[in-house]
């Protein structure tokens, strides 16, 4: 290939040189692409504290065996598993998945590149590439790590309110949209001129898109866009409710027994589930690994997990392609704004700009605009928008998510793109009439979502206050172990523990990790748990109150 992969000159020494210089810091993973005869490799290794470690990587088969032999060489208490490893890979997706089984989660704190040879001069954009992926799972996995230990309990404790009015409600199995093309709404700018121009469209037509009755299609909406299609007259099929925030509730300001029906996760806020006057649809995103789910699913409460996608939009999109058969459109899913518009008209957050815009309060705000961290980005029609990291991450997902699906499209507009084909207004709304071919679902099979149904039956409110009996029986048993007024055996403590690990999944230690690590026995591990289960004693009180009451339990 015309590449001198090793120095001409004295290549074992200039990476024993280049080995010794490299700035050595705690809790971080060096990343060295095609390590080739290692040189180099020995010196690192014994520099690296406990910490920190190395993970070569070679995307060339034949190098790959040359490396393989190299580090096999290596003494033994320098190539220890948690030390070193070495991987054959061709794509970034396999190097994060790589890092995480061998080291699992929050190992780290930090991604450094280091070269100690040539061989990197083969693939230099892929091996860029993977360590850009690798800081890239980093920020995720340290960003769910703070929203679990910011809101894991407020999770949890919304599951179990929430699991108190199952009941009476249904699980989203139970919604069938057939083979109707669905259009799936986000919150975003680019939302006001795809509505504008489906009005125009449909009602040339004949057909009028604000009535559920009489459109083809059927739409499925966040519930930041509620107000907005509120304010337009247009009637959703579905509202997805996913925040677990009282923040949430301007989104239902003026909206009280609106009849719209609503999928809402078992970790949203129990107080918005209650606002619209339509049919309540549940489902349960696994937040973090949790006995409490597994426990749940047994007792023919909750059946199978969405994936946890972690925004609403996204949570929209799953939730489409399982309940149709047909196209799924989307739009208003942004991931990004302009300098003069965030949200699109209506919605709660263009409503609070426009209540303080004055004289010297324009709608225009340079200081958000261009707030720290946000950058320009090229959306879909070409132009450019602004956005910043945590939508990027947003629009990553959704990319990995839905990339590559058939029955999905993006209608155009100035949002990023989501790595779903791009369909023009004209194209969407011959999609929406039903005048569009459909693509085959992949694999040939529709993704439906099995789980149990509440029917507001005297048995299924008897299941539920079973469980929340079982629940309050084991928080009053750990209790008494904890103050001494039982004796428990280590073994059983553990388990007890174990059993019960929505008390203490959100502290920092664990938060984050993925579920899978013993609880600690040390005195203050057991204290700050002993805090945590006086309050959710007092939700399972509700909850199996409200069972017996057949009222909505109220926020304590």
């Amino acid at each position: 290939m015309g590449k001198t992969l090793l120095s001409r000159v004295d290549p074992v020494t200039q990476g024993e040189r280049t080995a010794a210089e490299i700035p050595i810091q705690e809790n971080t993973l060096y990343v060295c692409p095609s390590p080739l005869y290692g040189y180099g490799l020995e010196i690192l290794l014994r520099r690296l504290p406990e910490s920190s470690a190395l993970l070569c990587v070679e995307a060339d088969p034949h190098l790959f065996a040359i490396s393989y032999k190299a580090l096999a060489g290596l003494p033994a208490q320098a190539t220890s598993p948690a030390a070193v490893a070495l991987i054959e890979a061709c794509r970034p997706e396999e190097v994060c998945v790589f890092a995480r089984t061998t080291w699992g989660q929050r190992r780290f704190r930090a991604v450094q590149e280091v070269r100690l040879g040539g061989g990197w001069q083969l693939f230099p954009q892929l091996y860029e590439s993977f360590a850009a992926a690798l800081r890239r799972e980093l920020a995720v996995e340290w960003g769910n790590a703070m929203t679990m230990i910011r809101l894991g309990r407020l999770y949890a404790a919304n599951l179990i309110r929430n699991v108190a009015s199952f009941s009476d409600a249904k699980t989203v199995a139970a919604l069938d949209f057939g083979s109707s093309p669905v259009l799936v709404l986000g919150a975003g700018h680019s939302l006001d001129a795809t509505l504008d121009e489906l009005f125009r469209r449909f009602s040339s037509s004949g057909a009028n898109c604000a009535t559920r009755e009489r459109r083809p299609f059927r739409i499925i909406c966040v519930d930041t866009c509620l107000p907005a299609l509120r304010e337009r007259g247009i009637e959703p099929d579905l509202a997805v409710i996913l925040e677990s925030q009282h923040w949430n509730l301007n989104d239902f300001t003026g909206l009280r027994g609106w009849n719209i029906d609503a999928a809402i996760d078992l970790s949203a806020l129990p107080a918005s589930t209650r606002v619209l006057g339509g049919e309540r649809f549940f489902f349960a995103t696994q937040w973090t690994k949790l006995a409490l789910f597994s426990r749940l699913a047994q007792a023919g409460i909750v059946g199978e997990m969405l994936p946890p996608l972690g925004s609403v939009a996204l949570n929209a999109g799953e939730l489409a392609l399982r309940v149709t058969r047909g196209m799924v459109l989307t739009a208003g899913i942004d991931f990004s704004y302009t300098v003069d518009s965030y949200h699109a008209r209506g919605t709660p957050g263009h409503r609070q700009r426009a209540r303080t815009q004055s004289r010297v309060k324009t709608l225009f705000s340079a200081a958000a605009a261009f707030r720290e961290g946000t950058f320009p980005a090229l959306s879909k029609n070409g132009r450019t928008v602004r956005s910043d990291p945590g939508m990027r991450t947003y629009c990553s997902l959704f990319q990995q998510q839905f990339g590559g699906q058939a029955r999905l499209a993006d209608i155009d507009g100035s949002g990023l793109p989501l790595g779903v084909k791009t369909v023009s207004p004209a194209e969407g709304f011959a999609i929406l009439s039903g005048n569009a071919a459909v693509p085959q679902a992949s694999g040939g099979t529709q993704r439906m979502l099995p789980a149990a149904a509440g029917d507001g039956s005297p048995c299924e409110r008897e299941k539920i206050a079973a469980f929340a009996r079982r629940e309050l029986h084991a928080l009053d048993t750990l209790k008494q172990a904890l103050t001494g007024e039982i004796p428990l055996e280590p073994a059983d403590l553990g388990g007890l523990l174990l059993e019960l690990d929505y008390l203490w999944a959100h502290f920092p230690e664990y938060a984050g990790t993925g579920g899978g690590r013993e609880p600690a026995a040390d005195v203050s591990f057991l204290k700050r748990v002993r805090t945590e289960i006086d309050p959710f004693t007092n939700y399972w009180n509700m909850a199996l109150e409200s069972c017996t009451s057949h009222q909505p339990p109220l926020t304590p």
